[in-house]
């Protein structure tokens, strides 16, 4: 590859897996400095990219919106091609993505070889379902296929998952802890009771019960959910007997990002938040439910140097997920004491007297 390639990183999944992107923008470009680095990804996710100095553009693809279809596949890849990429590096493959950077006459197609393999020119075996390493570690490893490298040859390594942040949002954050009366020196807990699916959700009471605990002990607590889990959070609120400040579904991406960059602690579900969380520097205790090679917290868990993932196998042989037939279980299994004593590792806090 030249030293001055176009490559064009894709991600259109969800926050979390955008997240676990960053380190590959950094690696090339300290791999190409004087390269013309794009990153792809849903209009939702922008903020999670746009402003990022690595970068030289975002290209925003609503493949479920005014992309939709094959019409609206064929007019963003004419969009597409006038970037003049000649490399694409497709960190989750699914048939529209591979298919539109074929169509965008990119060149060089990088990718693990899940859907269309046959349209990739570089390409490995899909083994993330095996979850043998992180999410992150799979990103990276797709760049051994286009070759960045530093001067001595050896492959670069930076993990450091990055969130861009803007002063509006530091504002947006700022302003509203000081309108609960959160500013100050008491140290402050967020709890993420939100996940995409019930067989990620540790339930409501016991997010509560530790958020009770937690004030107890000095902390100041804040629930906060996205948008369409509200009712996640309001629950969480129904069962503390200490109010907590909320915030439910009205803050952005990157005005989360900012509200958690001032956070002691984060507790949350295996979701984005816990990816964004650690790219502000957030220590972050984590619960899963569900087994699986490629579920599991070995491939999502938080890579934090302080965060803890908490998670018990049950034995359960195949694992149904969202489909569990016994109450999800394993996520009952995960205790309250548990989970405050994670906090107590990851926030630092003096052991309960």
């Amino acid at each position: 590859m030249t030293q001055t390639p176009r490559i064009l990183i894709i991600r259109t999944d969800r926050i979390g897996d955008v997240v676990l992107s960053t380190p590959v923008i950094r690696n090339l470009r300290r791999a190409y400095p004087q390269g013309y680095l794009g990153m792809m990804v849903r209009p939702e996710h922008r903020e999670l990219v746009e402003g990022n100095p690595d970068l030289n553009a975002v290209v925003l693809y609503d493949k479920d919106g005014e992309e939709k279809g094959w019409l609206g596949t064929l007019r963003f890849a004419r969009k597409l091609r006038e970037h003049r990429f000649d490399t694409a590096v497709i960190l989750h493959s699914t048939n529209r993505v591979i298919l539109v950077s074929w169509l965008a006459g990119i060149r060089r197609r990088a990718g693990y070889a899940r859907r269309m393999g046959w349209l990739l020119t570089h390409k490995i075996p899909y083994i993330k379902k095996e979850g043998n390493r992180h999410e992150l570690e799979y990103n990276l490893e797709l760049l051994r296929l286009i070759g960045p490298s530093t001067s001595s040859g050896q492959v670069l390594v930076d993990r450091t998952l990055f969130v861009p942040t803007t002063p509006a949002q530091e504002e947006k954050a700022a302003a509203f802890l000081r309108s609960h009366g959160l500013e100050g020196s008491a140290p402050l807990a967020v709890l993420h009771p939100g996940a995409s699916c019930p067989s990620k959700r540790w339930p409501a009471r016991h997010f509560a019960a530790v958020g009770d605990e937690l004030a107890r002990r000095g902390m100041k607590v804040v629930v906060l959910t996205g948008p369409g889990e509200e009712a996640h959070g309001q629950a969480v609120m129904a069962g503390m007997k200490q109010r907590p400040a909320a915030v439910l579904g009205t803050m952005s991406l990157g005005e989360t990002a900012c509200l958690l960059k001032r956070a002691r602690c984060l507790v949350s579900n295996d979701s984005g938040p816990v990816h964004l969380g650690t790219a502000v520097g957030t220590p972050v205790v984590s619960i899963f439910g569900r087994w699986g090679g490629g579920l599991s917290p070995a491939r999502w868990g938080p890579t934090g140097p302080r965060s803890v993932a908490l998670h018990h196998d049950i034995g359960c042989r195949p694992c149904l997920a969202h489909d569990c037939t016994i109450g999800f279980a394993c996520l009952e299994t995960v205790t309250e004491e548990e989970v405050l004593a994670a906090v107590e590792h990851a926030a630092g806090l003096p052991a309960s007297s």
